[in-house]
């Protein structure tokens, strides 16, 4: 119950984040829907393909779906709100991510997919959602800008998951808990990683 429970809030969170985006971008009410339900589900769908999961589970079934356009239902009367309230929703955002790295890559193990390529199929399924919105939105995805870290907790988390041998429940735990405790502490300490060298900056 708990997992169902952290999914839809990821797939909330998330999707909410891609409607603010649409919202801010000036699209119309279908393109923020359609923003919003792609960040929600971008994730799942990734790694559903990755894994020959067809069709997609994470289209298969309308709850993730039907989360999603709720989601952007509530954010767009309350955009400004979501918006003010961008510690809290920084904190879900956190939440979201580390259960999503370590529900990826769970699903992959259970698929037959090595321990590296689950690590990876996790990560990716933090971040695809993301990265999707930024694409159609037209700007740098966030994971790939010189923003606090946010792909390497996602990786941690789910290379925690995979490197635990025991009950599933705790490794879902563990890693989830890793990943996000290392994401409020990048936002906090605003851990970095390298940016390339400067001179070559605008060339």
């Amino acid at each position: 119950m708990l997992q169902i429970i952290l999914n839809y809030a990821g797939i909330a969170v998330f999707a909410s984040s891609g409607a603010t985006v649409g919202i801010r971008k000036g699209f119309d009410l279908f393109g923020i829907a359609t923003l919003g339900v792609l960040t929600g589900v971008g994730g799942g769908v990734l790694r559903d393909v990755l894994l020959d999961i067809t069709p997609p589970h994470s289209i298969q079934h309308w709850p993730n779906i039907t989360v999603a356009l709720v989601a952007v239902a509530v954010t767009v009367p309350f955009a400004r709100l979501v918006i003010r309230m961008n510690r809290a929703v920084l904190l879900l955002d956190a939440i979201g991510m580390g259960f999503f790295a370590t529900s990826g890559a769970a699903i992959a193990v259970d698929a037959g997919a090595s321990w590296f390529a689950a690590g990876l199929i996790g990560m990716l399924t933090a971040i695809a959602g993301g990265i999707l919105r930024d694409v159609i939105a037209r700007e740098v995805p966030y994971v790939m800008g010189p923003d606090d870290l946010y792909a390497i907790p996602a990786m941690m988390g789910a290379a925690t998951y995979v490197l635990i041998d025991g009950p599933q429940w705790i490794a879902v735990a563990a890693g989830s808990a890793l990943a996000t405790l290392l994401r409020l502490a990048a936002l906090a300490f605003h851990w970095r990683l390298p940016t390339g060298p400067r001179d070559l900056i605008g060339n």
